[in-house]
């Protein structure tokens, strides 16, 4: 079991206490000032009062910085894909893209898990494009800026200041950044409170003691909230929905608004919280990949995602269908799958369009019109690069229109960005 959220406010409490050091030079001046000297014109900063925050990421913890800088009369803007429009209004965040918010935050914190989508963010293309003058705060995760390009940025002035609580490599004994005057470090400082320890501490005893007594099960990180007699029927059908959320989430770039899940057949008298969870952990992980089964309805939630059950007894053309409807801020895509009497799930239907495909461990989807080559010109394409192709699977909804396939290759495809379950 893990102990969301008991460390959240100590976290985002330090983001804020560095963007103020940050701003009035705080551990500066008083190294001067307790080394003897009196340096009170040295030490000039600027008031956050009317600044610009970028918040990247804006789940529980980004949120709770959010709350605190509009409280510091603070303008907040926001970069997160899976923040929806609701949930920003409820905050008093305005949400914009990446571009927008390094073109106009002076003060830039990052709140977001380090994934491979988010590994060097900030990097010196993105430094380049923020305002001169800009500070930067990150307590999230190292990696998540390039600290080379951070530290050039800083001795050039366009930054004129960086506070930092996590680094590319831990213990940080020696970094780019060290050294510099205009930068603030602590030794991943985020969740070092008296409160925090008590917090996940009770939590961790609470969660434990109605697990041994009452058989309770909550924030398990690797099993849902199922019976032992109902998990055999389960498993495949767990196994499918994650799958299904996976397809979809990496196909998606935008802000979710609503993900929806139709069960039909035998599936729908399952324990459908539990496959609903393992779908929603699939659709989200490609950007967040610390989700997990029992975290991701949690996640979704904080980014005002809606999530939506239907069931539906009667089978169709499936003994059992598990159907998931994603709604982004530009388009609805809709994938369908089931499971076969082998136990091994597969996808049956996408955009409206029938198939019948096994989940490979690497794939690629590709969208067309049906015109005459396309297949054997795709095909001799792979054939060049030295891919090989395992199996191909295609579907269209008439002749000459919308086609889709799935090709699962042997390895991986370096330049593209293949489908991984």
């Amino acid at each position: 079991m893990n102990t969301p959220f008991g460390n959240s406010i100590t976290t985002a409490e330090h983001a804020i206490t560095l963007m103020l050091a940050l701003a009035r030079q705080i551990p500066q001046a008083d190294a001067s000032t307790q080394a003897g000297k009196w340096e009170k014109n040295r030490f000039m900063g600027v008031e956050i009062t009317n600044k610009t925050l970028g918040i990247i990421g804006c789940g529980n913890i980004g949120s709770i910085v959010a709350n605190r800088a509009i409280g510091l009369k603070m303008k907040v803007i926001a970069y997160d894909p899976f923040l929806a429009p609701e949930r920003a209004a409820e905050l008093g965040v305005e949400k914009v893209d990446l571009a927008e918010l390094l073109r106009r935050a002076d003060f830039v914190t990052l709140h977001t898990p380090l994934t491979d989508k988010t590994k060097g963010i900030i990097d010196g293309k993105a430094i380049t494009a923020m305002k001169k003058g800009v500070r930067i705060i990150n307590c999230a995760r190292g990696g998540l800026v390039d600290e080379g390009a951070l530290r050039a940025a800083l001795d050039s002035g366009h930054v004129a200041g960086a506070a930092f609580d996590v680094f590319t490599e831990e213990p940080a004994t020696k970094n780019p950044l060290f050294g510099h005057p205009n930068v603030v470090c602590t030794p991943h400082l985020g969740a070092a409170t008296t409160e925090a320890q008590e917090n996940v501490a009770l939590q961790i005893a609470e969660q434990m003691s109605d697990y041994l007594l009452r058989g309770a099960i909550s924030n398990a990180v690797n099993f849902p909230s199922i019976t032992a007699e109902e998990a055999p029927r389960l498993r495949p059908f767990i196994e499918l929905a994650e799958k299904l959320g996976s397809f979809a989430g990496q196909l998606t770039e935008t802000g979710i608004h609503k993900a929806q899940l139709s069960y039909e057949g035998g599936v729908a008298g399952m324990n459908t919280k539990a496959l609903t969870s393992a779908a929603i952990a699939g659709l989200l992980r490609p950007m967040l990949q610390e989700v997990n089964v029992v975290s991701a309805p949690v996640v979704a939630k904080e980014r005002g995602i809606v999530i939506e059950e239907m069931t539906r007894a009667a089978a169709g053309d499936y003994d059992s269908l598990i159907t998931l409807t994603v709604a982004t801020e530009r388009q609805t895509r809709s994938v369908s799958g089931t499971v076969f009497a082998d136990g091994r799930p597969r996808i049956v239907n996408i955009k409206g369009i029938r198939m019948d495909a096994e989940f490979g461990r690497s794939m690629i989807y590709i969208t067309n019109l049906d015109k005459p080559g396309f297949i054997g010109h795709f095909s001799s394409t792979l054939g060049d690069a030295g891919i090989n192709i395992a199996t191909f699977h295609v579907g269209r909804d008439a002749p000459g229109g919308n086609a889709i396939a799935l090709i699962e290759i042997d390895g991986d495809v370096q330049q593209a960005r293949p489908l991984k379950f």
